[in-house]
């Protein structure tokens, strides 16, 4: 196995809306809500046109556009023996991707992401974990985990309890351990547990601009660029139309954005750059070509709606 990828198993249900509706129901465009109750979900759905479903999630996201390439990858996420459940692990064995969790019944169904797309191609997501949130430790296989050669996690999973049990297991398993910080309002949620990470845990660390400059406080990307320097890791930080920077122990590389692109749908632009990267990784290319890569993929992935190439 070269990538097994651990995170939310959640079915993306992709809505088109207007500004309107965003402000209406006291969203933050942009960002990644939280929804506990059920029936809120439910309701804010009901007044919706879906577009289209598919099997996500961050890291899931990534892991398919992986097996795109011919890469033998994996996840492990937490379903219930439900309709959601059942299309889920369907779509991603469509899509060549061995999914190592055996679904049962549960009090909780299946994780849903409603992703919510303005007329400037910009998502807002409305996520109810469900049974997804409920990952454990004991839902980790060890074996597939020292079998393969990156583990690559997400920010979007990290919590108290039960979830941080599955992660920590995860990362002392890992020949390499990988993670994206997934959201600005998740690394404000959890700060002083992703620098520990980030510093002391991980090998391989993807965030964008915003993402990076919240965990440590900093105002521009050249104090990201010393940071990540001290580290002396490899850091992705994707910077949107500014293009990517890799750094890797003390070295910079830089790489431009793509232009005159037809814009469609920001879902999964970081998703799909980390896999092009990874891509590069594990198939011994070198850090500009496997930016260039990473730049690709969320090229090609912003052109139309969804997070599948």
């Amino acid at each position: 196995m070269k990538v097994v990828g651990i995170g939310n198993a959640i079915i993306d249900v992709i809505c088109k809306v207007d500004e309107n509706f965003i402000t209406k129901n006291n969203l933050i465009k942009g960002t990644m809500k939280l929804i506990f109750d059920e029936n809120e979900f439910k309701k804010l759905l009901s007044n919706l046109k879906i577009e289209k479903t598919i099997s996500g999630g961050s890291v899931a996201n990534s892991i398919a556009g992986l097996s795109k390439f011919d890469n033998e990858v994996g996840f492990i996420g937490k379903i219930s023996d439900d309709d959601f459940g059942k299309k889920y692990e369907k779509g991603l064995k469509d899509e060549n991707v061995n999914f190592f969790y055996t679904k049962k019944k549960e009090n909780l169904p299946t994780g849903t992401c409603l992703i919510l797309v303005t007329p400037d191609s910009e998502r807002t997501m409305c996520t109810y974990l469900g049974i997804a949130g409920k990952i454990n430790k004991n839902d980790v296989n060890e074996n597939i985990i020292k079998k393969s050669k990156i583990t690559f996690l997400e920010g979007y999973l990290w919590d108290e309890g039960e979830p941080k049990g599955a992660f920590d297991k995860a990362i002392s398993c890992s020949n390499i351990s990988a993670m994206s910080l997934s959201d600005k309002f998740c690394v404000d949620r959890h700060k002083n547990d992703f620098l520990d990470l980030v510093k002391n845990k991980l090998e391989i660390i993807f965030a964008n601009e915003q993402e990076i400059l919240s965990l440590i406080d900093a105002k521009s990307i050249d104090e990201a660029i010393s940071f990540s320097k001290n580290l002396k890791k490899m850091i992705i930080i994707t910077r949107g139309e500014n293009g990517a920077v890799a750094v890797n122990q003390n070295e910079v590389f830089e790489c431009l954005a793509k232009k005159n692109l037809k814009i469609v749908d920001l879902t999964g632009a970081g998703d799909l750059f980390a896999a092009g990267y990874l891509h590069g990784v594990i198939n011994n290319l070198t850090i500009p070509e496997c930016l260039q890569k990473g730049t690709e993929l969320s090229s090609k992935i912003i052109e139309k709606i969804g997070a599948r190439i």
